[in-house]
């Protein structure tokens, strides 16, 4: 938890220190994945209610999430901010792709260390990982 939030630490302060910029066009796409990335975090913050927690072994207060985005991805939180993330780095500097690649590396880490956890604590989460072949990004990864 406290890489994810460094490593967008290191982004901010990548794209406020590093030169240069991307032409319009790839800023405007970045301007659109941040947009989809901001959407997916929010309906993954919206369906998990209750069951939010940060740690990748988290206490689970709530019960398994299989609705809402959850049936479109496992993971929509963490690919909200990766998509947010690479946008952001598609907005300012061909520099800011790297800390945007390192949280994509720490997400896919700590997902698959919650999978782990997810497995021994619901009885339906391999059945739902096996419906739900998405990990990140709706209908990408």
């Amino acid at each position: 938890m406290v890489l994810q939030f460094a490593l967008l630490g290191v982004l901010a302060l990548v794209t406020w220190l590093a030169p240069g910029s991307w032409p319009v066009p790839v800023r405007w796409a970045g301007a659109a994945l941040m947009v989809m990335g901001l959407v997916l975090l929010a309906l993954g913050f919206k369906d998990l209610g209750e069951s939010l927690d940060a740690r990748p072994a988290p206490l689970h207060r709530g019960s398994l999430r299989d609705r809402g985005v959850y049936s479109w991805v496992r993971h929509p939180i963490y690919g909200g901010l990766v998509l947010a993330a690479f946008g952001w780095a598609l907005r300012s500097n061909p520099w800011a792709l790297l800390p945007a690649a390192a949280l994509t590396i720490e997400l896919d880490l700590k997902r698959r260390v919650e999978e782990a956890f997810l497995v021994a604590r619901y009885e339906g989460y391999a059945d739902y990982r096996a419906r739900v072949r998405r990990v990140f990004i709706p209908g990408v990864w």
